[in-house]
């Protein structure tokens, strides 16, 4: 089972499993959700972070108005950052709220973590698991 540590037992000192669960405290499947998902960009920075520090770049402009190409901006992860204008940025945060609310929860018929559509493998089999 999942956060059981002999001889602790299940460790949870903020009693977040407790039942019934009260707002504003979500479900324990909330957090299981979200630590997934935060798994998940985080490999995604990661990845973003080594193509740009290994000289790949999109072709073009990132932003035409301050003759700012993609080739410009420099690989580091605060460098990039700071390379990046504001309206860049308001771009991307909005990109990713749209993300979020379109695409963000997970279906709760399926496990979480469980984005895949209807050709995705799954496996029902605790020893194929």
């Amino acid at each position: 089972e999942i956060g059981v540590t002999p001889p602790l037992g299940v460790y949870d000192p903020l009693n977040l499993l407790a039942e019934p669960v009260t707002y504003p405290r979500r479900d324990y499947r909330r957090y299981v959700e979200l630590e997934i998902k935060h798994g998940r960009i985080a490999m995604l920075a990661t990845l973003g972070v080594i193509t740009t520090e290994a000289g790949f770049r999109w072709p073009g402009y990132l932003s035409k108005s301050l003759d700012l190409k993609f080739a410009d901006v420099p690989g580091g992860c605060f460098d990039s950052y700071n390379a990046v204008p504001a309206l860049g940025w308001l771009q991307i945060v909005g990109f990713v709220i749209f993300l979020e609310l379109a695409f963000g929860a997970t279906d709760p018929s399926k496990e979480p973590g469980d984005i895949g559509g209807p050709s995705w493998v799954r496996y029902d089999d605790p020893e194929t698991k």
